[in-house]
């Protein structure tokens, strides 16, 4: 099965549009949403809505678990704290109804789905080796799919190995066959690895293969929307910088 994966939409329907056509246009078999539906853009209920139409698997990010109530807004940055409480004065009723039904991970896939890590499903960003290896001790599959570090990244561990891994750039193959993998997609909606386009990966579970793909969508429009929703300036400045 080829499986479009996503991560970190953060209502950034621009970039969110510009994936769906892509995916689209590989036809691939079902899509995947690591979570974090709101939190930093402008488009809440348009994401969700888009999520609901065609994410086959949708996990809760801990922006979604925020706007839902179930995270105290000031564990977050003032930034993140004020859009997530933009969000929840602006939400449509629907819109939270679907955010209350998601979870953090999922384990019954051919791949474990955690938004954040298998340690720490809501919070931990895997950003070292070192943190890969404390996930991989604990990982209930060979391969799993996290999110939240809004980074392109793919760690792995062979037999009596230590865990190795790296950024993984537009147009990587990664051959995910043999040892334990977490792979991260990427952000679509607010990427922090210095590339403003928005990321996403397509996973082959028959081939046991991880293509990362960055695809290109109205970043000047994103942050126009950011602005004329009176949210914080920095939040549209980061846009065209990847960070």
């Amino acid at each position: 099965m080829r499986v479009a994966v996503v991560s970190d939409i953060h209502g950034n329907r621009h970039a969110f549009e510009a994936v769906l056509d892509a995916v689209e246009a590989i036809a691939a078999d079902e899509l995947w949403c690591l979570g974090d539906l709101v939190g930093y853009g402008a488009d809440p209920d348009a994401c969700v809505a888009l999520t609901r139409r065609y994410a086959t698997v949708c996990l809760a990010g801990n922006h979604d678990l925020a706007v839902r109530g179930d995270i105290p807004l000031d564990e977050f940055s003032r930034g993140a704290a004020l859009a997530a409480r933009w969000t929840q004065e602006t939400i449509s009723a629907d819109a939270l109804v679907y955010l209350r039904t998601l979870e953090p991970l999922k384990l019954d896939e051919a791949v474990g789905l955690y938004h954040a890590s298998p340690r720490d499903p809501v919070w931990e960003y895997v950003l070292s080796p070192l943190q890969a290896e404390l996930c991989f001790d604990v990982l209930q599959h060979r391969v799993a799919c996290i999110g939240h570090s809004h980074i392109a990244l793919a760690y792995t561990r062979g037999a009596g190995m230590p865990a190795t891994g790296e950024k993984q750039p537009d147009g990587a193959v990664l051959d995910v066959a043999e040892g334990e993998w977490l792979l991260n997609p990427g952000s679509v909606g607010q990427p922090r690895d210095g590339d403003p386009r928005a990321a996403w990966m397509l996973l082959d579970t028959d081939a046991w293969t991880a293509a990362y793909h960055r695809t290109e969508y109205d970043v000047a429009g994103a942050a126009a929307a950011i602005r004329a929703a009176r949210l914080p300036d920095s939040l549209a400045e980061r846009l065209p910088h990847g960070q």
